[in-house]
């Protein structure tokens, strides 16, 4: 019987990709991987977090582009050196958030995402979770109202640029307030930066754990297998990879992916592509069933190569003020989360796979 308490805290420490962490939990994975009767192979890849940096650069780009926008518009009483000094500080800021992007974009790791299979077994489904992490200076929340707020400034600004000549200091009243809120939420998101200081106990090792346990709740052996993404938190950048090279493990299968399964909360089933296996899964959990969130999650990538795909999560407003900090530690986890969706999703597994003993689930899948 597994200890999944003691698992998590095996997991959920600090493991940036490319960390001697990171490598570590990899080995880890590959013990479990193992001890279940599973094979794993490594699908190496080199890991670029452009498309981070890229949000953080267009953050940068943007305030640096209020900086001409606040000087034409700035008030009448706006005389003297405050005006120009606070316009310079912001500039600096800009250009301080440009080099960090730029620096992050330039980073490089070596991305290993394991995909493991019975021998000689077919795979129908494949059950996902990412198991790097990333800190960053700001929580999930915080980043998402951010966001919010920066793109209701940014609609102000460019009602008010679009919807009346600019006739000098007449400007200012009606752009100060989307100019501010873009200030912020562009100012925010540039400022959250990657580190390496978060345990990512939720984000993702529960989705490690709730895999495993999805293994260890079947009876008999399914047709699953097990993929443990890497560089999740580099923009996906694991699950692009293996689509790119290697769809042809997820051709005609189902993928339940894993992502953040907190104690409390609703389960929420992200639903990229639809199936008969997915639909199983989501009533089978008792899911919310969402189409779309303003969240990035791998389920998106491998949905376009798998026949159906679900993204399965539980938590609420309080796990995204942790998520990415250093407030996602283990100490605040029951598991009776992860233990409630794993034998949700293997009873549904379960059904769905011993009442199509015919193969009308779908044929295809790998082989080892």
């Amino acid at each position: 019987m597994t200890d999944y308490g003691t698992l998590l805290a095996e997991l959920a420490i600090p493991r940036l990709v490319g960390s001697p962490n990171h490598e570590q939990v990899r080995e880890s994975l590959k013990r479990e991987i193992a001890a279940r009767g599973f094979v794993a192979m490594e699908h190496r890849f080199t890991a670029r977090p452009r498309r981070v940096a890229l949000a953080q650069g267009m953050a940068a780009g943007v305030l640096l582009g209020l900086v001409p926008v606040l000087w034409i518009a700035r008030p009448p009483e706006a005389s003297g050196w405050r005006w120009p000094l606070a316009l310079s500080a912001l500039a600096l800021v800009a250009l301080w958030a440009g080099i960090q992007a730029a620096r992050l974009g330039s980073r490089t790791a070596s991305g290993v995402s394991l995909v493991a299979v019975r021998p000689q077994a077919r795979v129908r489904a494949w059950l996902v979770a990412h198991y790097d992490s990333k800190g960053q200076r700001l929580s999930m929340a915080t980043r998402l109202v951010s966001l919010a707020v920066g793109l209701a400034g940014l609609g102000g600004v460019v009602a008010v640029v679009a919807g009346a000549p600019w006739q000098g200091y007449s400007a200012w009243p009606a752009v100060a307030g989307p100019a501010v809120l873009l200030l912020v939420g562009s100012a925010a998101i540039a400022f959250a930066g990657v580190t390496n200081t978060s345990d990512g106990a939720v984000d993702n090792a529960t989705g490690l754990v709730a895999v495993l346990a999805t293994v260890d709740a079947q009876s008999g052996d399914l047709p699953v297998g097990l993929v443990f993404l890497d560089a999740e938190e580099y923009g996906l950048e694991g699950a692009r990879a293996l689509v790119r090279e290697r769809a042809n493990l997820l051709a005609d299968t189902a993928i339940i992916n894993f992502d953040g399964i907190d104690d409390g909360g609703a389960v929420i089933g992200l639903v990229h592509r639809p199936g008969r296996v997915t639909d199983a899964v989501v009533a089978a959990l008792g899911a919310a069933r969402r189409r779309r969130l303003p969240l990035l999650v791998d389920g998106l990538i491998l949905g376009q190569a798998a026949r159906e795909c679900v993204t399965i999560m539980r938590g609420n407003w309080h796990t995204a003020r942790i998520v990415h900090t250093a407030r996602d530690t283990t100490q605040r986890l029951t598991l009776s989360g992860v233990r409630g969706v794993a034998a949700g999703v293997a009873r549904a597994l379960h059904a769905a796979f011993r009442s199509s003993a015919s193969g009308s689930i779908g044929s295809g899948g790998a082989t080892r």
